[in-house]
C-alpha cells in the first residue's frame, strides 16, 4: 500500500499547498526526462505477492502484527487488513537463470516464513480471495495498526459522504453495504514489476493494457465472495468498488475512479502521471520540505515524494512508478492484474507469460495498439475477470476467440520468443511456459478448481456452503505446499 504516514487531518490551505507542490514535482518531472536522467541499461523484473493469514479451521487470523514479528523479515510487510501480509521480493534481472532465482527465493522465503506463522497460530495462504470470509470479517476494526490505512479510509469515506455499497452479479448475485474500506483487503494480488526506459515506456504499458483481458482469464484464482460464486476473478469487480470515492451523482457525471483501467492509449510516461494530478483531488496531501528543481538545480535527484504518494494512492491496473535506488532515478511498469497464487510455481509461470509476451508487444514494428481500440482492451479485461479462462476476448486479426485458444495460437509463441530476448534459460522457458500450455489445454485453473471442488464437496459429504469452502481451504492449501501447478491438482 505504499509508504507509512502518521495520522492527522487536512486543512483547505494543506490541500492547496500540495497542489502547488505536487504540479511542481510534474514540472521537474518533465524536465527530467527532457535530460535523459534515468537507469535503464539493466533492467530489472520485482515481484510482490500478498497473503492471506489463517487459523487451523480455515478461517481469517486477525494476526498480521504478530506474525510478522515473529518472521522478522524486513521483506515481509503489513497490509490493509488484519489477516494480511505481504512478500517484497528483491528485483533481479531475467538472465542467467534469474527466473530459477526468483522461484526458489519466494519458496525459502514463504516456506521460513510458514513455519514462524505456525507459532502464532496462523498459516499463509496465497489465494485472490480467501473464501472463508465473511462479512464480519471486514469491518473498521479489521484494518491493520498502520495508521496509513485509518487515514486513508477516513479520506475516502470524507469525499464519498456516504457509505459504500458493493453489487456483484456472477454465477451468483452479492449486495452489501459497507462503512469501511475494509473489503478491499479480501483482494490479494500478485504484482510485477519491469523496469523501462523512458522512450520505451509507452509502448510497454500499452503492451501490458493489451494482454490484461488474458492474464486475468489464464490466472483466475477468485471466485468466491462471502459464500457467494461470482466472477471467476471477483478480485476485480470487489476492489473497483472498495476504493470508490464517487457518490452516484459524481458517476454519472463522469468522474474517473480511483481504481482504473484507464481510457486511452500513451505515447509518453508523463501523460499518465499527468492525468493522475489533472484529474484526481488528493487523498494524503502530505508535504516535505525538499524542493526538486532546487535538487535538480543542485545535481541532486529529486525525491518527487508528493508526486509518488499522489500516484500510489490511484490504483491503476497497470501503474507507472517512478523511484530513487542508489541516488538514480528509474521507471517501472507496476502489473496489478494478477492474484495470488495458487502456488509459487504458477506465480512464476504466470510472471514468464507476461514478460516474453510483453517484450514482443512493445518491441512489435506494427504496435498491437494501432489496430486494437483501447476500449476493446477494456472490455477483454473485464470479460477475462467475469468468465475466466472459458471467456471470449478479442484479438486483432482474430476477432472472438476462446482466451485458452487465443494463449496457444497467438501468445504463447510470442511468450517464448520474448522470454529468449530476455535471455531466460531454455529450460527455464519451457519449464513454466509448459506450465500455461497445460493450464489451457485443461481449462483448468485457480477459480475452476475452487468452484468445482466446492461443488464436489458440497454434493458428496452433504455440506452447506460455508463448511465446504472451509474444507476446500484446507485441500487447496495442502497442494499449494507440494508447488504442483493447479492444473494438475485432483478434484476429490
Amino acid at each position: 500500500m505504499g509508504q507509512e504516514v502518521e495520522r492527522r487531518t487536512f486543512s483547505r490551505e494543506d490541500r492547496t499547498r500540495y497542489r502547488h507542490k505536487v504540479r511542481r514535482c510534474l514540472d521537474a518531472f518533465a524536465r527530467m526526462l527532457q535530460e535523459s536522467r534515468f537507469d535503464f541499461e539493466r533492467p530489472m523484473t520485482g515481484l510482490e505477492i500478498e497473503l492471506n493469514l489463517v487459523d487451523e479451521r480455515g478461517e481469517p487470523a486477525m494476526k498480521n502484527a504478530e506474525v510478522l514479528g515473529a518472521i522478522a523479515d524486513p521483506d515481509f510487510v503489513t497490509e490493509l487488513g488484519q489477516f494480511n501480509i505481504e512478500i517484497n521480493v528483491a528485483p533481479r534481472e531475467l538472465a542467467d537463470g534469474g527466473v530459477t532465482a526468483f522461484e526458489e527465493q519466494v519458496r525459502a522465503s514463504l516456506n521460513a516464513a510458514e513455519v514462524k506463522s505456525r507459532s502464532r497460530g496462523a498459516h499463509m495462504v496465497m489465494i485472490g480471495i480467501l473464501p472463508t470470509l465473511r462479512g464480519s470479517d471486514l469491518t473498521h476494526d479489521s484494518l491493520s495498526a498502520n495508521p496509513r490505512y485509518a487515514l486513508l479510509n477516513d479520506q475516502i469515506f470524507a469525499a464519498r459522504g456516504e457509505d459504500m455499497h458493493i453489487s456483484i452479479e456472477g454465477a451468483e448475485r452479492l449486495e452489501v453495504t459497507c462503512d469501511s474500506i475494509a473489503p478491499e483487503s479480501a483482494c490479494t494480488s500478485a504484482q510485477l514489476h519491469l523496469q523501462v526506459s523512458p522512450m520505451q515506456f509507452s509502448a510497454y504499458w500499452n503492451a501490458a493494457q493489451a494482454i490484461a483481458g488474458v492474464q486475468v482469464a489464464l490466472a483466475a484464482n477468485a471466485p468466491f465472495l462471502f459464500g457467494k460464486n461470482l466472477w471467476q476473478e471477483t478480485r476485480v469487480p470487489l476492489f473497483e468498488q472498495a476504493t470508490d470515492t464517487r457518490s452516484d451523482e459524481l458517476k454519472a457525471q463522469g468522474v474517473r475512479p480511483r481504481v482504473w483501467f484507464g481510457e486511452q492509449w500513451i505515447t509518453s510516461v508523463f501523460d499518465l502521471f499527468e492525468e493522475n494530478v489533472r484529474l484526481y483531488p488528493a487523498l494524503l496531501p502530505i508535504l516535505e520540505d525538499e524542493d526538486p528543481f532546487e535538487a535538480l538545480e543542485s545535481g541532486n535527484i529529486p525525491a518527487l515524494t508528493e508526486l509518488r504518494l499522489h500516484n500510489g494512492t490511484i490504483y491503476r491496473w497497470n501503474r507507472p512508478v517512478y523511484d530513487v535506488v542508489a541516488g538514480t532515478p528509474h521507471l517501472r511498469v507496476e502489473n496489478r492484474v494478477l492474484p495470488a497464487g495458487p502456488t509459487v510455481v504458477d506465480t512464476l509461470a504466470n510472471a514468464a507469460f507476461y514478460f516474453g509476451v510483453v517484450r514482443m508487444l512493445a518491441e512489435a514494428e506494427r504496435p498491437l495498439w494501432s489496430q486494437m481500440s483501447f476500449s476493446a482492451a477494456e472490455e477483454n479485461f473485464h470479460t477475462g475477470a467475469r468468465h475466466g479462462i472459458e471467456a471470449q476476448l478479442y484479438w486483432p486479426g482474430v476477432g472472438f476467440v476462446p482466451a485458452a485458444e487465443l494463449v496457444l495460437r497467438r501468445l504463447l509463441p510470442l511468450a517464448y520468443q520474448g522470454l529468449d530476448r530476455w535471455g531466460v534459460h531454455p529450460a527455464e522457458r519451457d519449464r513454466l511456459l509448459g506450465i500455461i500450455q497445460d493450464r489451457c489445454l485443461t481449462g483448468r485453473n485457480g477459480s475452476t478448481w475452487q468452484v468445482a471442488e466446492v461443488a464436489r464437496i458440497q454434493d458428496s459429504e452433504n455440506l452447506e456452503r460455508h463448511q465446504a469452502l472451509r474444507v476446500m481451504l484446507k485441500r487447496y492449501i495442502a497442494h499449494m505446499h507440494e508447488n504442483n501447478p493447479v492444473h494438475t491438482w485432483p478434484n476429490g
